[in-house]
């Protein structure tokens, strides 16, 4: 680290998430002094940068802090000596979320940004960016930690562990984040007391142990848990969770993260996502309107604050994760996160070289799994399914191999037949084949 300050660069800098970013920085400045933070975007996001780029310098100059927020579409002029690379992209913008969305439920299968077809295709658009990132990062700050949002997350991290040497990327997620709120509220506990033992992959993970100040509570933590009411449940904002019946949260003796709803409710969650198709309101599109409100209220010249309006925004609270995990890097802090990173053998039965979202100690080397031994019996299929899933669609984005993306599609349990796989497949490809060179290019 340097003497005079960290530098910061965050590729996808015009993204709406970056007013909270900054706040988190500017929050954190007596332990994590941030002298630069350059974000960074391609020139069809020219608008939304400066917008939003304004926004963090009238933030930074109201804070009264010496902290440099420097716009810029050159990315790598901008990775020059840095600290810490954020990556918060979204390849195709928000159109092609929609087409993800909208493609897959007009044949009658879910069709979400992260989980099923949609998570495979934004996966699939993605990973060649990414890896071409990491190239130069190796090549201009080879000491910097990359911290990866951008999702599908667990699939881009893993990319990067399987198809490049470079050792120091670490995905984030702001599920654990809102699991932990939520067992705390319930056992009327402070958040900072609440550690869990987690087990999984990025949007797929259970909790399988809770504690408080180091006590496990999780005995307690599944009773209230297998009798809950709906609205008691833990939200997130882009999906309603339903509640389990007592006897499948007690079979299990594991509590599924929210995601698990399009898995274990995938009937309901359909019936819901295909009025949203008929309404022109499925999640790609409110989040449009959402985000055209939060820049016209970011290009207001007296505003110099985040403001409350970005909570509505689903991914709310990744920055806040993504801060707290750069400033304990940076000061060695010890404690635990619950981060993507390589397996290593935190999960026993799990490839080494695969990400596992796991709880993991910060430390200026990085985050230090903390082993959890083999997959607890009854997660340990499911788990598996999705980890052989991740990894053919990996290889499929990397490889441009369409068979083998039809393949895995069919392994995912969102998809409801091999003829489905083939059709929403080939018609995601032509929708988005101007990002899908590999497939293309033969």
């Amino acid at each position: 680290m340097k003497q005079n300050g960290v530098k910061i660069v965050t590729i996808g800098g015009g993204s709406s998430y970056t007013p909270e970013l900054v706040e988190g920085f500017i929050k954190r400045y007596d332990t994590l002094p941030v002298s630069e933070l350059w974000l960074v975007d391609i020139e069809e996001g020219r608008e939304k940068l400066e917008t939003v780029g304004a926004l963090a310098q009238r933030m930074v100059k109201k804070a009264g802090l010496p902290m440099k927020v420097i716009l810029s579409y050159d990315r790598r002029e901008a990775l020059k000596d840095a600290d810490f690379v954020t990556t918060q992209m979204r390849i195709g913008r928000l159109p092609a979320r929609i087409l993800d969305e909208r493609i897959p439920l007009s044949h009658g299968m879910i069709g979400q940004e992260t989980n099923g077809a949609g998570g495979m295709f934004k996966a699939f658009r993605t990973i060649p960016v990414i890896l071409d990132i990491v190239k130069d990062t190796q090549e201009l700050c080879p000491n910097a930690w990359m911290i990866n949002f951008t999702n599908p997350a667990g699939m881009v991290t893993e990319a990067i562990y399987r198809h490049t040497n470079f050792k120091k990327a670490i995905g984030l997620c702001n599920v654990p984040v809102n699991m932990v709120a939520g067992f705390a509220n319930m056992l009327g506990a402070e958040e900072k007391d609440v550690t869990m033992e987690i087990q999984g992959v990025n949007h797929f993970i259970f909790a399988t142990d809770v504690y408080v100040k180091g006590q496990s509570r999780f005995k307690e933590l599944l009773n209230l848990y297998a009798n809950l009411k709906e609205e008691d449940t833990i939200q997130m904002k882009n999906f309603v969770s339903l509640p389990y019946s007592p006897a499948f949260i007690q079979g299990l003796q594991a509590i599924p993260c929210p995601y698990h709803n399009y898995y274990f409710f995938t009937k309901e969650q359909l019936a819901e996502e295909l009025e949203q198709f008929k309404t022109g309101t499925v999640r790609g599109e409110v989040v449009s309107k959402t985000e055209k409100e939060l820049f016209e209220l970011y290009s207001h010249e007296e505003l110099a604050e985040k403001p409350a309006q970005l909570a509505m925004r689903g991914g709310a609270k990744y920055s806040d994760a993504a801060c707290n995990l750069i400033q304990s890097i940076y000061n060695n802090t010890g404690d635990i996160q619950y981060v993507d990173v390589r397996n290593n053998g935190a999960i026993a039965d799990l490839p080494l070289d695969s990400a596992v979202e796991v709880a993991c100690r910060i430390t200026a080397d990085g985050p230090k799994p903390i082993a959890t031994g083999e997959l607890k019996l009854p997660i340990s299929g499911y788990v598996h399914m999705m980890k052989t899933f991740e990894r053919m669609v990996i290889e499929a984005a990397v490889s441009g191999d369409r068979d083998l993306a039809v393949a895995a599609l069919n392994l995912n349990p969102l998809c409801p037949s091999d003829e489905l796989a083939n059709i929403v497949v080939d018609e995601l490809l032509e929708a988005h084949k101007d990002y899908l060179p590999q497939f293309f290019n033969k």
